[in-house]
């Protein structure tokens, strides 16, 4: 195994169940999506009501580790994308559940 790949999948597991399933959240939503929208996609696929005090500061973690981007839409409202970084290690996860990693 690479070196790349070692760091990528170890930067998954270093990432709570929470913030897995955020990057997940974005990426089938489009890639990008509002918070709102985020937590919305969480909680129809089981998540008990997702409170702001849990979302956003997971979010912004994710930003600052430079999965998500974030950009914003209006003076209330902003819009998270996965970037490159975030794309790249959905793909290395999805290729070691596969054994192909």
């Amino acid at each position: 195994m690479s070196s790349g790949i070692q760091k990528t999948k170890s930067d998954f597991f270093d990432l709570t169940g929470f913030q897995r399933d955020l990057l997940w959240a974005i990426a089938h939503e489009g890639g990008a999506e509002y918070g709102l929208g985020i937590r919305e996609s969480l909680e129809e696929s089981g998540y008990d009501e997702i409170h702001h005090g849990r979302l956003y500061p997971n979010l912004d973690t994710l930003v600052r580790s430079g999965f998500v981007e974030k950009n914003e839409l209006d003076r209330r409202t902003n819009e998270y994308a996965l970037t490159d970084a975030g794309n790249e290690l959905l793909a290395d996860r999805q290729s070691w559940e596969r054994g192909e990693a």
